[in-house]
């Protein structure tokens, strides 16, 4: 453990930044076993949907940022992006694959991997940079990447029932991006489902520190 610390510090600036201090210090095949077992989780994810009336609540969110904090920004993107497309190919349901759905939670897997690296060093910092990793993910992934993704694709094809009968009966039908963001994020409960995945990463602070084999600089 103390000879992986050591790489770890040893690493050139980017480096340090890219990855995650336990992949450093690791041989090319563990770096590998790990990215298998975190792309592994991300597929299994893909299986579990719980349901509450309109909203569909996933653990995509939770798993994706956790795959970022665990294996740094870019093993993280790798394994988030390889984990929601082997996901489809198994679990499509008839859907159509969608890539920026795999960007969106992947880029919450490199988003999370960088601001983990941010120099907080106070007792309750590891809290100041979940703030930050929720509030930049919602904006940048789920607003920026998947909602407008999802925008301009129902603009090709024509808009859900579902969307279209939120739609007419709060905003008079009119479906201009915005619009469509805030029936999809709070009428269809994407708010939601991201909020309770925020939660969760929270409420798994304390675990996180226990576990120290993963070698989480959280504080």
């Amino acid at each position: 453990m103390q000879d992986t610390a050591n790489t770890a510090k040893k690493a050139g600036r980017w480096k340090r930044f890219l990855y995650s201090d336990l992949m450093i210090g690791l041989s090319s095949a563990r770096q590998l076993a790990y990215i298998a077992v975190m792309t592994a989780l991300c597929i299994a994810v893909n299986f579990f949907e719980i349901k509450f009336g309109d909203v569909q609540f996933s653990f995509t969110v939770f798993v994706s940022i956790l795959t970022g904090m665990i294996l740094g920004p870019v093993y993280g993107f790798v394994a988030v992006f390889l984990g929601d497309a082997v996901g489809f190919l198994v679990n499509s349901g008839g859907f159509l694959y969608m890539p920026w759905v795999g960007l969106s939670v992947a880029m919450m897997s490199f988003l999370a991997g960088c601001f983990m690296k941010l120099p907080l060093h106070f007792k309750g910092s590891v809290y100041v940079k979940l703030s930050i990793i929720c509030v930049s993910t919602l904006l940048v992934c789920s607003v920026g990447i998947n909602t407008t993704g999802m925008y301009f694709y129902y603009t090709s094809v024509g808009f859900s029932q579902k969307a279209l009968g939120y739609l007419s009966e709060y905003f008079g039908g009119v479906n201009l991006y915005w619009t469509y963001a805030l029936v999809r994020l709070v009428f269809m409960g994407q708010l939601l489902n991201s909020a309770l995945n925020y939660a969760l990463l929270f409420a798994a602070v304390p675990i996180l520190k226990a576990v120290k084999p993963l070698k989480l600089r959280l504080e």
